[in-house]
């Protein structure tokens, strides 16, 4: 058959027919790979043939300790350049759960009891039993039998785990270990019924549960006062610790602190974890390791929450709606969220703060990361690697050390011989969360020099001024009544009486409120009158004037009452 009356395709189809299989096959390897590399968000060709200056880190140009500190981290400084084998933010995450290395070592452990009845397990790790090579026994913990001197100066890291994490976590172990070697004390502070400790109370932890760190910096500092404090958080460590140091702080001991993957804020953490399928994944992860926690301790949460709810969850967002919410007692799960989001606190930190975020972090996005409010505060230096992965960052060949590990070792390390340690200074009031209302804060009046009156904000005075509210709505339902019955003169009597010890009260009261810093309404009315008269003496006339003024039309009816009276005893006689 003549090649020129066939049809277009099928000549395609013979020309396709003989080209070679294995063609195809290299084809088929080379979109797959193509794919694969987009979708894993693989960074190779980018760090060998688009090399980065180095790490990006905001800071407030302004402040003199970001200057001074900064200009000594050289890793902070420095990029980061991924294991080329795992360059790769889901392949870093995943070699840190799966096939991470980490020393063994033993740490001592002191269980420490909470005010509300809790257990939070304490594991220690010492400079001296690192350098003394005190380790090793298969990692289980010791007793702390009083291993620090209430006079030991060694710096304590205090370290706040993430997710579902305890001390024998891999990346945990490395952290302790490399600073213990540096010379630090280092105590892991377990979440609560995690550690193989069980809990002993009905309060849990959660991602905004500041008060557990805030017991145990508390007790660190008060039984070792020589002994500079720090604090490191990790994922949603790290949210609680940054939550932390804005509720308390000048208040907080803590002297420098290092966030490392903060998830920032939390709703908009939901948002991101739900978008993609490779997001999924790890929201169910994360879903499996919150319902083995929860298998740990079913009796409590089969009594305080959906146990039934908590066991099909199928992700983050479930659990929180099953577990979270009715142990805590919040109203919907984007409630909790906003509340125990650490990003709204970022303004009120005044300890040095170290924040570390993986641009390329499959957990923690970007999106959520305080850009503005961190460049604002003079005490905070966020560096944003591009690369890393969550709570990752390997490097070298092997992937045998990690580049924050290295970069927290340094930054501490300065800090601590620097002269910009935060200092705990005494608060004279209480402490507020960055959330305070003031819509809940019930005014009183002040009586400024000028006779104006105006709303203050003291707690102390409320009852005084709902006993004025309730003694003016008195006087004016005696009023109606007196001038409606005028011509009793019984009631007019009684009514008299009655409305000028209210007068005097009230009187009393308004004096009360302007002269003396406690409000009380049974004082002497005289004793008053002296110190506004000693103070002001407008306001005095101002208090005369409304008083008459107040009085008047009774004055008025009381007169014309009597006045008629007599005249009705007179006109008989004519």
């Amino acid at each position: 058959m003549d090649s020129s009356s066939l049809s277009p395709y099928i000549l395609l189809f013979n020309a396709l027919s003989q080209i070679p299989t294995w063609h195809y096959l290299v084809a088929l390897l080379i979109i797959s790979i193509t794919f694969l590399y987009k979708f894993l968000e693989v960074h190779f060709f980018e760090d060998v043939f688009f090399k980065s200056q180095g790490t990006p880190i905001t800071y407030n140009p302004s402040s003199p300790f970001c200057n001074a500190i900064l200009s000594s981290c050289k890793i902070l400084h420095s990029r980061f350049v991924a294991t080329t084998w795992i360059s790769s933010p889901h392949f870093q995450t995943a070699f840190l759960q799966f096939c991470g290395r980490s020393p063994v070592f033993s740490y001592r452990r002191h269980l420490f009891r909470t005010s509300d009845g809790g257990t939070i397990a304490l594991d220690w790790l010492m400079n001296a039993d690192v350098s003394g090579g005190a380790f090793g026994i298969n990692g289980a913990s010791l007793p702390m039998n009083n291993a620090i001197s209430q006079d030991e100066t060694t710096p304590i890291v205090v370290v706040v785990p993430g997710l579902a994490s305890s001390s024998t976590s891999n990346y945990l172990k490395n952290l302790a270990f490399n600073l213990a070697k540096h010379g630090w004390n280092v105590v892991v502070s377990n979440h609560r019924g995690l550690g193989g400790v069980s809990i002993t109370s009905d309060c849990f932890y959660n991602a905004g549960w500041t008060e557990d760190l805030r017991a145990v910096a508390n007790y660190l500092h008060d039984k070792y006062p020589m002994a500079p404090l720090f604090a490191i958080g990790t994922s949603i460590g790290a949210n609680i610790l940054v939550k932390y140091l804005g509720e308390d702080g000048e208040g907080t001991p803590i002297a420098g602190a290092v966030a490392v993957c903060n998830p920032w804020d939390l709703l908009i953490g939901d948002r991101f974890i739900c978008r993609r399928l490779l997001q999924r994944i790890y929201d169910k992860a994360l879903t499996i390791g919150l319902q083995g926690y929860a298998k740990l301790h079913e009796p409590l949460y089969t009594r305080l929450a959906n146990w039934e709810g908590i066991k099909t969850a199928r992700c983050l967002r479930d659990y929180d709606n099953y577990a979270t919410c009715h142990v805590d007692k919040f109203e919907t799960v984007d409630t909790y969220y906003r509340r125990c989001s650490s990003a709204a606190y970022v303004g009120n930190v005044s300890v040095p703060l170290l924040c570390i975020s993986a641009l390329d972090d499959p957990v923690c996005t970007r999106e959520a990361i305080p850009w503005d409010e961190c460049r604002a505060n003079p005490n905070i230096v966020l560096a944003t690697p591009q690369h890393g992965g969550h709570l990752a960052f390997f490097e070298g060949l092997t992937a045998s050390s990690s580049w924050w590990i290295r970069a927290v070792d340094e930054f501490l390390g300065v800090l601590r011989s620097s002269p910009y340690i935060h200092v705990q200074k005494k608060q004279t009031s209480g402490q507020h969360s960055a959330l305070d209302s003031s819509i809940d804060q019930y005014p009183h009046l002040h009586v400024a020099e000028d006779g104006t009156v105006t709303a203050a904000s003291s707690e102390g005075k409320r009852d005084a001024i709902e006993d004025i509210k309730n003694l003016q709505m008195l006087s004016e339902e005696k009023t109606t009544e007196m001038l409606s019955n005028a011509e009793q003169e019984k009631h007019v009597t009684e009514a008299k009486s009655d409305f000028m010890s209210e007068t005097c009260q009230t009187s009393e009261i308004d004096k009360n409120i302007q002269g003396v810093e406690s409000p009380d309404i049974t004082s002497p009315l005289r004793r008053f009158l002296n110190q506004i008269s000693q103070q002001n003496s407008i306001s005095t006339w101002l208090l005369a004037f409304i008083a008459i003024r107040t009085s008047w039309p009774l004055v008025g009816s009381i007169t014309k009452f009597i006045f008629r009276k007599r005249s009705r005893k007179i006109m008989p006689a004519a």
